[in-house]
């Protein structure tokens, strides 16, 4: 059997939470920060005297940079020791979103923002790497629920207190945020240091040739361009409608601005209580099962989000706790799925280029539906509709595609 034994690197359950803490720690520093643009949208046009085409370009300056910085990290991340070069990575990250605070104009913060995501996009795809490094794959669904939960947690006790000190704290405005981010990200620093172990299995495998060549066989490998086509419609699926929902629910729902941090808080809350519940179902019923269920039941909040008309505070608030429970939580079985598609020896490279083709899918969704949707004179938006249809034909292919993953891990297995 081609497929590896995860490393036994804890000696009690308890080591093994603190390490996910730690690991979960730095994913929700790294998604908060990404997060944290959107609802920031109307500051920072008015701050920078920016239009709202340069504001796209600022928050896909984030999601392409992280882009290309996977494709680079191929090169280098099985090379190392990984806890090394998770801590390394982090600090990195930590001085490109402090640099986003003090950013004196607009052409400084997108150079600050591209850094800040260069260096959060390799750290996303590492730690998942570090979760199938260490964790069997039989209790990694539940692992990975724990340190994906990063996700609600960040709208939950990040995005409600980061938007309430960019009201409050009058001489930062926008900037404190990113100092709020920065600081956090020190003490989930020195929690990391105490608790990650060194990890360094996948060094043990000797790598002979050209580098260069291994990523390429890495990439062509034919079940490898499908868990990439599987994982980049999975993202364009939540990603061609995430970026528009708040200005949908204000423009054309009626729902006022102060409400949008309430719709985040629901929504990570109901996330937070489920994303453990729905690793420990895969794990019980198997991934591929569990994510099938998840995708055809998140095209109704989907399809009920990009249709909605003015309706009572309640209905949005069911409804959004739905769509961040269900496209969030398929996130879950299919990182599983995608983790045991490869040998520890090169699980480094594949999954920075996983993490590459999740940031560009996200990328080119919302640039792409941008295209789509418009804003008439009267300030409605219009068109959210077919954003809507397209994402569902999207969520149908990975409810296929995703057989042919799983057929190609049984058959990786038998060899």
């Amino acid at each position: 059997m081609t497929q590896a034994h995860s490393q036994n690197l804890f000696e009690s359950r308890q080591q093994e939470r603190f390490f996910l803490l730690a690991l979960a720690g730095i994913q929700f520093t790294h998604i908060l920060d990404f997060m944290i643009m959107m609802p920031l949208g109307p500051q920072f046009i008015a701050a920078l005297s920016i239009n709202t085409h340069q504001f796209g370009l600022l928050l896909s300056s984030y999601t392409f940079a992280a882009a290309v910085a996977g494709v680079f990290a191929t090169y280098y991340i099985d090379r190392f020791e990984r806890r090394q070069l998770l801590l390394g990575l982090y600090i990195c990250f930590i001085v490109a979103t402090v640099a986003c605070g003090f950013a004196p104009n607009y052409h400084t913060l997108f150079i600050a923002r591209a850094c800040a995501g260069a260096f959060g996009g390799i750290l996303g795809s590492l730690v998942q790497t570090i979760v199938a490094d260490s964790i069997p794959f039989e209790r990694r669904g539940k692992a990975l629920g724990t340190v994906m939960a990063a996700f609600s947690v960040s709208t939950v006790a990040g995005v409600p207190p980061s938007l309430f000190l960019a009201s409050h704290i009058s001489f930062l405005g926008w900037r404190a945020p990113f100092m709020f981010i920065g600081l956090i990200s020190v003490l989930i620093l020195l929690v990391g240091y105490r608790n990650i172990p060194k990890i360094s299995g996948h060094l043990h495998h000797v790598q002979e040739g050209s580098r260069f060549k291994q990523i390429y066989e890495v990439l062509v490998a034919h079940h490898h361009l499908r868990a990439f086509l599987f994982i980049g419609l999975v993202m364009v699926t939540g990603f061609s409608v995430i970026p528009y929902i708040a200005l949908y629910l204000t423009a054309n729902v009626g729902v006022a601005n102060s409400y949008i941090s309430l719709i985040y808080l629901c929504g990570g809350i109901a996330t937070l209580m489920s994303s453990r519940f729905i690793g420990h179902m895969a794990d019980l019923y198997g991934k591929v099962r569990v994510f099938r269920v998840l995708a055809i039941i998140s095209l109704v909040p989907i399809l009920i989000t990009t249709h909605l008309t003015p309706v009572p505070l309640w209905v949005v608030l069911v409804n959004q706790a739905a769509f961040f429970i269900l496209i969030s939580g398929r996130m879950i079985p299919t990182m599983a799925i995608v983790t045991q598609m490869v040998e520890p020896k090169i699980r480094g490279t594949f999954m920075s280029l996983v993490g590459s083709i999740q940031m560009l899918s996200s990328g080119i969704a919302s640039v792409v539906a941008g295209w789509v949707v418009t804003i008439a004179v009267d300030g409605q938006m219009e068109h959210y509709n077919l954003v809507g249809y397209g994402a569902t034909v999207c969520g149908l292919l990975t409810f296929w595609l995703v057989g042919y993953i799983h057929s190609d891990n049984k058959n990786k297995d038998k060899q």
